[in-house]
C-alpha cells in the first residue's frame, strides 16, 4: 500500500465528494487517501465512491504519515473526535470544513500552526461546487497552493478573510438548499397551472441552470438580464411583480443573513 499523503477525520458526503475528485483529477491516487469514520458503513460508502480507504479502527499509522489532514465532522462533535489525536496533527497541514469552527478554535483542537478553514457547498459532489478559504498566519504560499488544487478539483476557489466566512456559509454553503426550494417551487407552480409533474421539475431545473449559466458566461449583473427577458406589460413583468409582493428578494437575502448569524453561533459553541 501507497504512503497515505491525505487522512481525513470524518467519511460523510463532503469528505466523499472531495476525495472522488482528488482522485478523478489524478492528484492523488485512491490509495494515498485514508478516511476515519466512527460508523462502518460511512467508512465502506466511502471506500466504494471513490477508490480510496475508509476505516474505522486502525488508523494510527496512516494518520502519522499523513502530511496532510482534512477535518470533515460535524462542528458540534469536533471536540470528541479530535480529543486523542491532537498529539499527532500537531505538524501537519491541517485542513477544516467544519462549518463555524474558527481558526482559534482549530488551533486549540489540534495544536496545528498550519491550518486553514474552508466553506464548501454540497455542489462539489457532482464537481460544480464552489469553496472559499482562510487560513492562519503560519501557513505557508505551498499550502495554500495545494489548498486551491485540493479544491479545485470540485469546483471553484475564493480566498477569504476569515472574518467574511460567515457570510460565505450563509450564502454558498446553505445557498443549495434555497435554490433547491426555488426549484421545488417553480414546479409546483407549474403543476398548479395544469404541467405533469416530472416535466414541471425538468423545467424548472433546466431553466435555473440555464440561467445561471447566462450570469456567468455574459458576466452581466442579474438585473441586466432580467430587464433583458421582461417585456412591458408582458408575462415576466406579471410574475415579478408577484415575487415583490412576496418580498422575495429580501426573504432571500434574510436567509443568507440568518444562516450567517447560525455559522456564527456555532463558532462560539451554541447549540
Amino acid at each position: 500500500m501507497s504512503k497515505c499523503r491525505l487522512f481525513i477525520i470524518g467519511a460523510g458526503r463532503m469528505a466523499r465528494a472531495i476525495a472522488g475528485g482528488l482522485v478523478r483529477s489524478g492528484l492523488y491516487r485512491g490509495e494515498e487517501i485514508v478516511a476515519l469514520d466512527v460508523s462502518e458503513e460511512a467508512a465502506t460508502a466511502f471506500g466504494q465512491a471513490t477508490g480510496a480507504t475508509g476505516v474505522v479502527a486502525g488508523y494510527e499509522a496512516a494518520l502519522a504519515a499523513a502530511p496532510t489532514v482534512l477535518l470533515a465532522v460535524k462542528p458540534q462533535y469536533a471536540a470528541a473526535a479530535l480529543a486523542d489525536k491532537r498529539p499527532a496533527l500537531t505538524g501537519k497541514l491541517v485542513i477544516s470544513i467544519m462549518a463555524g469552527i474558527s481558526l482559534a478554535r482549530l488551533e486549540e483542537l489540534t495544536g496545528a500552526a498550519r491550518r486553514v478553514r474552508v466553506m464548501p457547498n454540497t455542489p462539489a459532489l457532482v464537481g460544480a461546487g464552489c469553496s472559499a478559504y482562510a487560513c492562519a498566519p503560519a501557513t505557508t504560499a505551498a499550502d495554500r497552493e495545494l489548498v486551491e488544487r485540493v479544491l479545485g478539483a470540485v469546483g471553484g476557489v475564493y480566498e477569504v478573510p476569515e472574518s467574511l466566512l460567515d457570510a460565505v456559509t450563509g450564502l454558498s454553503g446553505s445557498g443549495p438548499a434555497y435554490v433547491f426550494a426555488f426549484i421545488q417551487a417553480l414546479a409546483d407552480g407549474g403543476v398548479a397551472e395544469g404541467l405533469p409533474r416530472d416535466l414541471a421539475l425538468e423545467l424548472a431545473v433546466r431553466t435555473v441552470r440555464g440561467s445561471a449559466e447566462l450570469v456567468l458566461t455574459q458576466k452581466a449583473h442579474p438585473a441586466v438580464l432580467c430587464d433583458q427577458v421582461t417585456s412591458p406589460g408582458g408575462t415576466t413583468a406579471r410574475g415579478l411583480e408577484a415575487l415583490e409582493r412576496g418580498a422575495f428578494r429580501y426573504t432571500v437575502s434574510r436567509a443568507v443573513r440568518e444562516a450567517a448569524a447560525r455559522s456564527a453561533e456555532l463558532g462560539k459553541g451554541s447549540c
